[in-house]
């Protein structure tokens, strides 16, 4: 088990103003952010970073989505990181996510769902690594 997560705020919810809102409910749980990055992937990126979904049906509609705006990228630290943050962003679909979650706050769809958590700590890594260099982070 690790003690580190990674995450993005989707462009759904950077263009929505809800930046602050969501770094507000991390920070509130306890997650302490090890780095950050304000960016924007092009179509390719986002490609390479969802190459695990390319045989599924949504993959070219999520690429897409993923690139048509900034997005927010952080690694996060805490306890049990990848469990406690998938339990604070909810389910995927927000119309199933309980109370007080962050894509239960501030998803719009299943699709446009605010943020992405990583699944496992072997995700975390290779998703932290994907957006953070060894020198942007401790």
């Amino acid at each position: 088990m690790s003690n580190r997560t990674f995450t993005m705020i989707k462009p759904d919810a950077v263009k929505a103003g809800n930046i602050g809102n969501i770094l507000q409910m991390i920070n509130a749980a306890g997650f302490k952010i090890i780095a950050m990055k304000y960016t924007q992937m092009n179509n390719t990126l986002a490609g390479k970073f969802y190459e695990v979904h390319k045989e599924r049906p949504f993959y070219d509609e999520l690429c897409d989505f993923m690139s048509s705006g900034p997005i927010v990228a952080a690694i996060l630290e805490k306890d049990n990181a990848v469990a406690d943050f998938r339990k604070l962003i909810g389910a995927t679909n927000p119309a199933n996510a309980e109370e007080g979650t962050i894509r239960k706050k501030y998803a719009a769809s299943m699709g446009e769902n605010a943020v992405h958590g990583s699944d496992s700590d072997e995700n975390a890594v290779i998703e932290g690594n994907f957006f953070f260099s060894m020198m942007e982070r401790p």
